[in-house]
């Protein structure tokens, strides 16, 4: 009679002889998770900086409007207070958005310098991986054909 051969024993004897090292997978997760720490720190504090700008610019906006809003002795000075107001806001508009703007590159340059810096590293952690693995695949082929 003939015997069925036992797959699972084969099965594990392949994958006993391929061991998959875990180690990797626990680094890129480390890796990734230390990556998100910085980026979120990048965006956290351009946010921060632009609610700084952000209320500076409400506040100085709300102490013109109080000096607009102050009676005036002839009908022409409030045309004149109007326009004093216009051309004030015109002028701090294009300056809290050249500030805005520098908060949105600073944020750009970091957040750029930390992806190439984790390219590099990924591509290095890669390299190092891919030669471990050749070499132990190597190494295992070896001890099977030995058998």
């Amino acid at each position: 009679m003939a015997k069925t051969q036992d797959y699972s024993a084969v099965m594990k004897d392949i994958m006993g002889a391929f061991p998959v090292d875990t180690t990797a997978f626990e680094g890129a997760f480390k890796n990734s998770a230390a990556l998100n720490e910085k980026l979120s720190g990048v965006a956290l504090d351009a946010a921060g900086k632009s609610v700084e700008l952000s209320t500076k610019w409400t506040k100085d906006t709300l102490n013109k409007l109080s000096d607009l809003s102050k009676a005036k002795a002839e009908p022409a000075d409030y045309a004149k207070a109007m326009t004093d107001f216009a051309s004030a806001s015109a002028e701090v508009a294009s300056e809290h958005m050249a500030a805005f703007a520098e908060i949105a590159k600073k944020a750009q340059t970091e957040t750029l310098e930390l992806m190439m810096a984790a390219g590099k590293d990924a591509t290095e952690e890669a390299t190092a991986a891919v030669k471990k693995a050749t070499n132990e695949v190597t190494s295992a082929a070896k001890k099977a054909a030995v058998k």
